[in-house]
């Protein structure tokens, strides 16, 4: 027999020959006769109202239900409010425990209990250390997973991720005359143009001996010099390059040129047809740096956690309930008592943007939680409710309750971006420092050959380094060889070797004049004698 609430429930008979049995024992058919016993019982009903046998956890005796803690929060009444009329709860977090308990393999009797005054929004972490305290069975709402949390009670599978935020105002960028320079830092720009100036500068010198377009008076050859190096960002350069180490550095500088190109165009091209957003905070960095003051929910764990690990000074933080309080600080600015920017958790932060456009979120999020149910330490509800979460996801239910209660933005200004970032050296410093290096190289190669050219042409100067005077006009020298043209200095190297050669051989006539005049003279004594 199966005891329910107010009746008796007859699922059987019970004899000794034939044991449990629908049949009753005075009909009992003889021994060797067919056992009745396979005959099922009638189906049983357990506590709860349910025909699933128990999974082995007790419920409250008496048919107590379990005191559920809902917090009564005056904000955002979205994820969970109570009617003033009928005291009920409703909202997002409230039809996601319902459906997920409802899919529980068994009977869970409850009961939602405000926490808090409906005056100012309560404290979750206070509401979940009374379920430790055993004035609640569980606390269902917006909760936040935190470690000071899990400290006090279980908490199920999130079913909301909820990381932290910054919103600030922002604003549209309207077009300026000087947009075109937008796509590149200050620093980009000054580098940039320096590299310009460098390369053409080594490209002249590598070209300045053998190549008569890159040699003239010296105002001439600095025009040539600014000409040749900003061309080549149009590649309409028309000065050719005749050596080879010339050639290889203006091949790297092109392709360098080509990328700086193709990323200054895609900058451009965004910044001149996507409508940007502007604001002067960038995220959670930017606050750090600032002593502008920081708004964030009332009695939320956001103050707490600012304060431990970023730092940031208590008195610099500002309690906001209302979602119009947001707003009204966030316009008001610091400087007339309002905040820079507000901090809170995601889910409440885009339904707050749904319906305001002079915000947005700036910056990425940073931190990574979700919201749960929490139950007393050990209680299985808390897996049993998690398995019940990821059915909903899997089944499109837990979609369909966020899509009911939480209204897609509705800004226009929603296909604005946040300003797009400035491309920084740091993006190309790989390249120019390629660059610089091929060129550093091509240089040293090419004052190398030039010294072994000195050294064989005037010998007797590269052997004399002593005194101040003699060295200063070695390098005077040394100068005015590298600048001469290198043609005339093979034709007088030529022309010294011919010279060289033809005194050679007047002196070895000369000599052998002598030689043939000295035995004509020792010939002559002999003969005297």
């Amino acid at each position: 027999m199966s005891l329910g609430h107010k009746k008796i429930l007859q699922i059987g008979y019970w004899s000794n020959s034939s044991g449990l049995s629908t049949i009753r024992p005075e009909t009992v058919p003889q021994k060797g006769s067919s056992s009745s016993s396979e005959v099922l019982l009638q189906g049983v009903i357990w506590p709860g109202q349910t025909d699933k046998k128990p999974r082995g956890w007790v419920f409250p005796e008496n048919g107590k239900q379990l005191a559920i803690g809902v917090p009564n929060k005056v904000s955002y009444p979205e994820f969970v409010g109570q009617s003033k009329r009928t005291d009920a709860f409703k909202g997002y977090c409230i039809d996601v425990f319902t459906s997920a308990i409802n899919l529980l393999p068994y009977a869970v009797p409850y009961k939602f209990v405000a926490y808090g005054d409906g005056v100012k929004n309560p404290s979750n972490t206070k509401l979940v250390s009374m379920i430790q305290a055993g004035v609640y069975d569980g606390a269902v709402g917006d909760i936040a997973i935190t470690t000071n949390r899990t400290r006090l009670a279980d908490f199920t599978q999130p079913y909301i991720e909820s990381g932290l935020v910054v919103v600030a105002p922002v604003r549209r960028l309207s077009s300026s005359p000087w947009a075109f320079l937008r796509p590149f830092s200050p620093l980009m720009w000054c580098v940039s143009g320096v590299f310009f100036i460098i390369v053409g500068a080594v490209v002249w010198t590598l070209e300045h001996r053998i190549n008569d377009e890159f040699r003239g008076p010296p105002k001439k050859q600095i025009v040539t010099v600014l000409w040749f190096s900003f061309s080549t960002l149009f590649s309409s350069h028309r000065e050719n390059t005749l050596s080879t180490l010339g050639r290889m550095v203006l091949v790297l500088w092109l392709f360098v040129v080509l990328i700086i190109n193709s990323s200054y165009t895609a900058s451009l091209t965004s910044i001149l047809t996507v409508q940007k957003l502007y604001s002067p905070i960038n995220g959670i960095d930017s606050l750090m740096a600032s002593k502008d003051p920081i708004g964030y929910q009332e009695n939320s764990f956001v103050k707490n956690y600012l304060i431990t690990e970023y730092g940031i000074s208590k008195a610099r933080l500002i309690p906001l309930s209302m979602p119009e309080d947001f707003e009204k600080a966030l316009k008001d600015g610091p400087k007339k008592g309002g905040v820079a920017a507000v901090v809170d958790e995601r889910a409440y932060v885009e339904l707050f943007l749904s319906s305001r456009c002079d915000f947005s979120i700036v910056g990425r999020e940073f931190t990574k939680n979700g919201w749960g149910f929490a139950f007393p330490r050990d209680s299985p509800l808390a897996a049993d409710m998690s398995s019940a979460i990821l059915k909903l996801s899997e089944n499109g239910d837990l979609q369909r309750i966020h899509d009911k209660w939480l209204t897609r933005s509705a800004c226009a200004s929603q296909g604005a971006k946040m300003e797009v970032e400035q491309l920084q050296i740091t993006s190309f410093q790989g390249l120019f420092l390629i660059c610089g290096l091929v060129c550093f190289i091509a240089l040293i190669i090419y004052f190398s050959l030039i010294v072994r050219q000195f050294t064989k042409h005037y010998p007797a100067l590269s052997e004399s380094t002593t005194g101040r005077r003699v060295q200063s006009r070695h390098i005077r020298t040394f100068i005015s060889f590298a600048d001469e043209k290198e043609e005339t200095i093979k034709a007088r190297s030529k022309r010294k070797y011919e010279e060289g050669s033809s005194s050679k051989v007047e002196t070895d006539d000369l000599s052998n004049d002598n030689y043939k005049k000295c035995i004509k003279r020792d010939l002559s004594l002999d003969a005297s004698k």
